[in-house]
């Protein structure tokens, strides 16, 4: 729940034209800026906001309960803000960044509307599109290895073992567990589970006619 400060919800209940949206960006170098669509920049936290940089606000959804939810927004490319060589150098990838709507004739006064992290920045022309995701999305992650038939490693990495001189690196690996073997001979280093039950083995059940000897159904 949102708590608004009881002297903003006056002014938004008055209809007071005061209202703008600031971005607080925080870079993982720490180094933080800020944007605002007011037509003045603004401070906040100490934070100077940009009102040249062209930044709207997007499209915005808050899942309810445990759902990530996610948010955008966009702007124009700006040397002295987000610029075209940051942007490709990766500087903005995992930046938090927090949308607040204030009262530009007292910028202390605002409301969060959320928080999140930059998962990528869309160039668009001169302009550009950046994707945020909010705090709870990290719950939709795999974290761990997860359970399958294919080997969840990459040819030739650490995992793997395979090197890069070997006669047969060239043609690839499809992960599956008898080309690790034929074609590699590197079977002790697969990292799946070729024997894992699938959805057919799951749901058999004994039949007529079938041989029922007590030997496995998967022999």
């Amino acid at each position: 729940m949102k708590i608004v400060p009881s002297a903003l919800a006056a002014r938004i209940e008055s209809g007071a034209a005061t209202l703008a949206h600031a971005w607080l960006l925080t870079r993982r170098d720490g180094a933080r800026l800020g944007f605002t669509d007011h037509d003045r920049d603004l401070t906040c936290d100490g934070v100077p906001c940009r009102a040249a940089s062209g930044w709207t606000a997007g499209a915005a959804d808050a899942g309810l309960g445990f759902a990530p939810g996610g948010a955008s927004a966009s702007g124009g490319l700006d040397g002295d803000a987000l610029g075209e060589a940051d942007i490709a150098a990766g500087l903005y990838d995992g930046c938090l960044i927090e949308c607040r709507r204030i009262d530009w004739s007292q910028p202390d006064l605002f409301v969060g509307l959320w928080r999140g992290t930059i998962t990528r920045l869309k160039r668009e022309g001169e302009a550009f599109v950046a994707e945020i995701e909010g705090p709870l999305a990290a719950l939709d992650r795999v974290a761990g290895r997860t359970f399958g038939r294919l080997c969840d490693a990459n040819l030739g990495d650490d995992h793997c073992g395979v090197a890069g001189d070997h006669p047969a690196f060239g043609e690839g690996c499809d992960k599956r567990s008898s080309i690790c073997s034929t074609r590699f001979d590197n079977l002790l280093n697969f990292r799946g589970f070729p024997t894992i039950p699938g959805e057919d083995f799951l749901t058999v059940y004994p039949a007529r006619g079938e041989r029922h000897d007590g030997t496995s159904r998967r022999g």
